[in-house]
């Protein structure tokens, strides 16, 4: 039986925000977001709740067909998974969207990074920080610094974790829409043969 993949999102919208975060990471990629399919139906992240606002901020399920990611470069890794694994990160994710109301966006967290310091808030959160805590809390992977001071680029470095696809997000929408029309026209077709 094969494991299942869990996939980690990473990118760079080029909002004023993130070429804020850019300019002093110095890294192709600063947000992160984890997903449970290849496709990307489903992902979860901290970030914007409000697309021009990225003050209004908190747990959040990305939508990456949006006008805030359709421009976007992306990184998509992945990294395979036990049964169990799986169900322990559906269970924490599940649990925090529908608590998601007692969440924050850990701004301050965020901005204790560059100068390496730790700013650990109850319920809150920047992005690398949630996916750093669910991977870790679910014994997915683990962390040799504190979670929060993960940065996006720091999934990368992980050995648990490989590159499946790099580019434009437009581009893989485009693939993967692609591919759907394809099967759903083979399916059609077989169904009118037989």
């Amino acid at each position: 039986m094969i494991d299942p993949k869990i996939y980690i999102l990473l990118t760079d919208t080029g909002t004023l925000f993130t070429r804020m975060i850019k300019f002093y990471t110095k890294k192709p990629y600063n947000h992160a977001s984890i997903s449970f399919d290849p496709h990307l139906t489903e992902v979860y992240s901290f970030g914007r709740k409000a697309a021009r606002n990225p003050f209004i901020a908190g747990f959040v399920k990305e939508n990456i067909r949006t006008e805030l990611f359709t421009k976007a470069k992306c990184a998509l890794i992945s990294c395979s998974v036990s049964h169990s694994q799986l169900q322990d990160l559906h269970d924490y994710i599940q649990k925090m969207e529908l608590e998601k109301d007692l969440y924050r966006y850990n701004l301050l967290g965020l901005a204790a990074v560059p100068i390496n310091k730790q700013m650990n808030r109850k319920d809150a959160f920047f992005c690398s920080q949630f996916v750093a805590t669910v991977l870790q809390e679910c014994q997915v992977a683990h962390f040799t610094k504190p979670l929060s001071l993960v940065t996006p680029h720091d999934f990368m470095e992980h050995t648990n974790f490989q590159l499946v696809y790099q580019g434009s997000i437009e581009a893989f929408c485009q693939e993967y829409d692609m591919q759907s029309f394809e099967k759903s026209t083979y399916a059609t077709a077989k169904q009118l043969i037989y």
